[in-house]
């Protein structure tokens, strides 16, 4: 997603709070419940650019809830989580599969906002 539709989205989203930013953990996988979905908050401090990805916790290939513990690393530039169950690669910007581009996650619009993690619902 560009800046431009990054920005359209913030703006076109309600904001819901889902935890602190104290409960996050760094480089690492948080799970919270958003409107009927299991969503996978990870933290990189770190990482130039983009620090916060809130994508999809339901691993397609092996059917659990899993993404949230997965390991993230980086793959030619970009910041990825890998499966805890079959290892596949999930890209953090837009949930897209490394090695099987037929699996996708969600992912959704989230900020920080006075000591809140907000995740956008178009």
């Amino acid at each position: 997603m560009n800046q431009s539709n990054t920005q359209r989205v913030e703006h076109s989203a309600h904001w819901q709070s889902v935890c602190s930013q104290q409960d996050l953990v760094n480089d690492s996988g948080v799970v919270v419940w958003l409107d009927g979905a299991q969503v996978a908050l990870f933290y990189l401090p770190g990482q130039e650019g983009k620090t916060l990805f809130a994508i999809d916790n339901h691993d397609p290939q092996s059917g659990a809830n899993v993404i949230g513990r997965g390991l993230v690393g980086s793959i030619k530039g970009d910041l990825v989580v890998a499966s805890p169950i079959y290892k596949q690669h999930f890209r953090l910007e837009d949930g897209s599969c490394l090695e099987y581009p037929e699996q996708q996650l969600r992912v959704w619009p989230v900020r920080f906002n006075e000591g809140r993690v907000e995740v956008g619902i178009a």
